[in-house]
């Protein structure tokens, strides 16, 4: 399938979203010196072309809980299968087929110890076809949860992007603890990232103004972030790739920062495992991918070893939902 190629408005619209997913169109028109017609327009057009939406995110970590990449070795013609049902499970954020389809890779968080020890020590050990088990708990993120590959792109120029950034969070004394009314909240926020105050209000059974001052502080807290999905093929990257290096300890934390910071990385953790380091890369060809490997993903004698998977299809992203268009006035 040819997917059409975005022009700079689209990108500009995309990374102001990234910056800051709840913004008004008639603020990033103003940003951007367009009419909000044309934003609104362009929005719509995104989320036909390019699958655009806008999901609210929590921030596991700040939350006391710890996440874990699981990669599962599969018989022939059964990884799209439980792919298929680890996508429906509420604890996983991605699901991935790679390796010739017989490798599933998730991102998951359980909710708690126990939960943890039934999926990792019995439900995958015990499922059909499964002929391997690797977990790898994050133990340091360099690049990821709130911080998205968008920001990589460009598109806005400085003035633009400090008008639409929206301040970082401040470290949390303690882990948060949502109550029912957050959490009712954070669920339709999770559909639909953008969704009005009226339906927040409503999910929380709020006053309007009770649910505004508990939205701004889900977000100050960092325990909601917005996060921009879309499809990758209008941007011209085609080629997704697991890295998972072995990394030298004491070059570990340089390792992870100086590999964050380059373009095509969307994602960078030290882990546990025979590998330490792992890394998610957005490519538009494999030769770019093959120039990523062999120039930038560390120093001569700190990376000892590094395995690269392909990507093949993401069954899982944050939400398979489309978003509603919200009201554009502030």
């Amino acid at each position: 399938m040819a997917f059409p190629l975005l022009d700079a408005l689209d990108l500009k619209l995309l990374q102001a979203l990234e910056l800051d997913g709840r913004a008004s169109f008639s603020r990033i028109a103003q940003v951007l010196g367009v009419s909000d017609q044309t934003v609104a327009r362009r929005f719509r057009r995104l989320r036909e072309t390019a699958r655009l939406r806008v999901t609210g995110m929590t921030d596991d970590s700040r939350l006391g809980r710890t996440s874990w990449i699981v990669r599962l070795g599969c018989a022939h013609h059964t990884a799209a299968r439980l792919a298929a049902t680890l996508a429906g499970r509420p604890d996983t954020h991605y699901v991935d087929l790679a390796a010739g389809g017989t490798e599933v890779v998730c991102a998951i968080t359980p909710q708690s110890r126990p939960d943890r020890d039934e999926i990792l020590l019995e439900r995958l050990q015990r499922t059909s076809h499964v002929t391997s088990v690797s977990a790898h708990c994050i133990l340091r993120t360099y690049y990821g949860n709130s911080l998205r590959w968008l920001r990589k792109i460009s598109a806005l120029d400085p003035d633009e992007e400090n008008a639409l950034r929206v301040p970082a969070a401040a470290p949390l004394p303690a882990p948060a603890a949502p109550d029912p009314a957050d959490l009712a909240m954070l669920n339709v926020l999770q559909r639909d990232g953008r969704a009005s105050l009226a339906r927040l209000q409503t999910a929380g059974g709020l006053h309007e103004t009770a649910a505004k001052r508990r939205l701004e502080r889900l977000r100050a807290s960092g325990v909601l972030y917005l996060a921009v999905e879309y499809d990758h093929e209008p941007l011209g990257q085609g080629v997704e790739a697991l890295c998972w290096l072995t990394v030298a300890p004491h070059a570990l934390e340089r390792t992870g920062r100086a590999v964050a910071d380059h373009p095509e990385v969307r994602f960078a953790a030290a882990v546990t495992g025979r590998t330490n380091l792992v890394v998610s890369v957005l490519c538009r060809t494999t030769d770019d991918l093959y120039g990523f490997l062999t120039e930038k993903i560390g120093a001569p004698g700190d990376v000892h070893t590094a395995e690269t998977v392909l990507t093949l299809r993401r069954v899982k992203t944050l939400t398979n939902e489309q978003p509603s268009l919200p009201p554009s006035a502030d």
